[in-house]
């Protein structure tokens, strides 16, 4: 029987090597991501994305990272209500061109923040993306959410610029709780934002980059009607077609003529007149002074129905969804505790996130491995130990003989 307990404690002495270096590079998913808590975020129009899979280094390879952190998304949940598919991700700074690549490679278009890359998007209010590659290096404009980590002044200041506004938060540092400044998020749900995330601000960009509008002749539309449908041919898909149908806003001059009422061709739904002060994404009309204000998917087409009979249509751009005069993202870091990180906003809250979401690195959450690796190495000096005493008394009984 010693002998067998020997050997026992010899099997775990080899296998401690071997034994120690997976346990340390494991790492455990967040349970919450399978909850109807996260259902409630998806449902109210929040985004997840990837920041990190602990046992990976952007650093050292990043294709492999964003390859392992897609497949961590896509198995335990999605990435919005628009689709299924994982869009943003997190890139730390100091990658070159030919890596970011690789990840856009793995289906992740959208980088952030800060990557330190030449091409920017949305640095400034001026710094409008030109090319996809500017979203390599999405900008930072908001700062950070948390107390006293930031001023009111500086994002009002921001927000009078226009533009995409992206802020920055992460729900805890080691065992602390962040809190967040409740005066920023007062004065940010009071003002004329869209409230939005890193996936819905590159498909409007995307949509609104590259399309094409369809609209039927004259002649086959009856009197006080106007039909539109917004596509995007094969050109416009052979250069992006990594996006969510989301609705898009197109300011329409309709001469001054008021609309009655806009229906959904393929359904003969109407869709819904928006307030002036709606700012979550979804599709619907309603009237800016003399021009209409129409926000519609790719896809569907829509029948206007104007008051007077006889009517000239100009299609304008409109750079926000319904008429807003800025874009916020809000970007929480290191999410591998969603309760953790946004039991300070109510899903109800007209606050969007884009989670970028990671693995629990299982060295911080599990208070087992210390156990087994004292177990390890004490198992070890006592198999040494009786291995010794055993040798010795075989020696003192072959001396005696």
């Amino acid at each position: 029987m010693r002998r067998g307990f020997t050997w026992l404690l010899l099997l775990l002495l080899i296998l401690q090597p071997i034994i120690t270096p997976v346990a340390a590079a494991s790492w455990e998913v967040d349970g919450w991501l399978s909850t109807g808590y996260a259902d409630e975020r998806l449902a109210a129009g929040d985004e997840f994305g990837c920041y990190e899979i602990p046992s990976l280094s952007w650093q050292a390879d990043p294709g492999a990272m964003a390859k392992e952190c897609r497949e961590y998304i896509e198995e335990n949940i999605a990435a919005s209500h628009w689709n299924l598919t994982p869009i943003s991700t997190f890139v730390e700074d100091g990658l070159t061109y030919i890596e970011h690549d690789l990840i856009d490679a793995q289906g992740f278009p959208i980088h952030g923040d800060d990557t330190g890359l030449a091409s920017t998007a949305w640095h400034n209010s001026e710094d409008f993306p030109e090319q996809p590659e500017d979203w390599y290096n999405l900008g930072r404009r908001g700062g950070s959410l948390e107390k006293e980590m930031n001023t009111l002044a500086t994002v009002k200041t921001e927000a009078e610029a226009g533009g995409l506004v992206n802020f920055y938060w992460i729900g805890k540092v080691d065992e602390i709780t962040i809190r967040h400044d409740s005066g920023i998020e007062e004065w940010l749900l009071d003002s004329d934002a869209w409230f939005t995330t890193w996936g819905e601000a590159w498909s409007t960009w995307v949509i609104q980059r590259c399309h094409q509008f369809q609209l039927p002749s004259p002649t086959t539309s009856a009197e006080g009607e106007w039909r539109m449908k917004v596509e995007r041919p094969e050109a416009c898909l052979a250069s992006e077609d990594r996006n969510w149908n989301v609705p898009v806003t197109w300011r329409v001059n309709a001469s001054d003529s008021k609309v009655v009422s806009v229906v959904d061709v393929s359904t003969g739904n109407q869709l819904v007149v928006l307030d002036v002060s709606e700012n979550q994404l979804q599709q619907g009309w309603r009237m800016d002074g003399s021009h209409l204000l129409l926000t519609i998917p790719v896809g569907m087409e829509v029948k206007v129905v104007f008051e007077d009979g006889d009517v000239g249509v100009d299609i304008l751009d409109e750079q926000w969804f319904n008429g807003r005069s800025f874009a916020v993202t809000i970007a929480a870091h290191e999410t591998d505790d969603l309760f953790t990180w946004s039991k300070r906003f109510e899903a109800s809250s007209d606050l969007r996130f884009t989670w970028l979401i990671s693995p629990r690195d299982a060295r911080s959450s599990s208070p087992w491995l210390p156990i087994i690796g004292v177990t390890l190495v004490l198992g070890s000096m006592l198999a040494y130990s009786i291995m010794i005493k055993r040798d010795k008394t075989l020696i003192a009984s072959l001396e005696e003989e």
